[in-house]
């Protein structure tokens, strides 16, 4: 299951948005191109999945909303393109938080609310230590 659709996409922004930004014939802009959408979405969740299938079995069948903010907030940095020029602007602050807030989850300092779904375990709970015999013992020393 996707994280997020178009329609996602047009209820936190709004049509206007997603007209201006993929209809290339028209002008001014009165359709949404969803081919453009769906290439942004889809690249949107392959670097969410990046992130969360570090800790996360992949596919999440039933995304939490989070990944949807998370994907939406991506791919509408990506639809944007290279009119985002500024750190200081709305989309790339909101691009910016997305990708921190997946760091911290592929660092597991965030949880991630998957049904079902368990983070996995990077390895046994024991420490091992291997070294060489020790040069210098009681034995060895004694005299000095």
């Amino acid at each position: 299951m996707a994280y997020a659709l178009q329609q996602d996409l047009i209820d936190r922004f709004g049509e206007t948005e997603l007209q201006q930004l993929t209809d290339k014939v028209n002008r001014p802009a009165t359709t949404i191109d969803e081919t453009t959408v769906s290439k942004c979405l889809a690249d949107a969740e392959d670097l969410v999945d990046s992130y969360v299938g570090k800790l996360y079995s992949l596919p999440i069948a039933s995304p939490p909303p989070i990944l949807t903010r998370i994907t939406c907030e991506i791919a509408r940095f990506y639809l944007h393109g290279r009119r985002v020029v500024d750190k200081d602007d709305p989309v790339s602050r909101a691009h910016d938080a997305a990708i921190a807030w997946l760091k911290e989850l592929s660092k597991g300092m965030v949880q991630l609310e998957a049904d079902g779904i368990a983070a996995s375990q990077a390895g046994d709970s024991e420490v091992r230590v291997e070294a060489p015999d020790r040069v210098f013992t009681r034995d060895s020393m004694k005299g000095f």
